[in-house]
């Protein structure tokens, strides 16, 4: 089991929230509905994996990522003002696929008849009625 680093961690969630707002800043057209989902950095802190949650069609997924990866010097250069570290981390942009994951789980379930849509009463808010 790998060693866990306190430290690394509250590095990480910092480093999330300060590149899931800078995301939002960008003004790039390409860049769509984008999520910072998390962030993994390695025990000495000079590496990081920003994995992203990117919306839409997988040409608009694709613009996306690619319009982030181009965005990094500045990512990095926001972090490097946001967050105090002995040396800027370098940022490798990666796309979270657990959602699709999920999705395609859930429906080769219901294909298989081991689980079922959920019903609209379950979509609708309690609190419309």
């Amino acid at each position: 089991m790998p060693r866990t680093y306190p430290r690394a961690e509250r590095v990480e969630r910092l480093a999330r929230e300060v590149l899931g707002e800078a995301l939002q800043e960008l003004k790039d057209p390409r860049i769509g509905f984008v999520t910072v989902t998390s962030v993994k950095m390695s025990p000495d802190l000079r590496q990081a994996k920003v994995f992203v949650s990117v919306l839409g069609a997988e040409e608009a997924r694709d613009a996306s990522l690619e319009a982030i990866r181009h965005a990094v010097p500045h990512l990095r250069a926001t972090l490097g003002r946001e967050v105090r570290l002995k040396f800027l981390p370098s940022l490798e942009i990666l796309e979270d696929t657990t959602a699709a994951y999920g999705e395609r789980i859930e429906q080769l379930l219901r294909e298989a008849g081991v689980s079922k849509p959920p019903a609209v009463e379950e979509l609708e808010d309690p609190d419309d009625r």
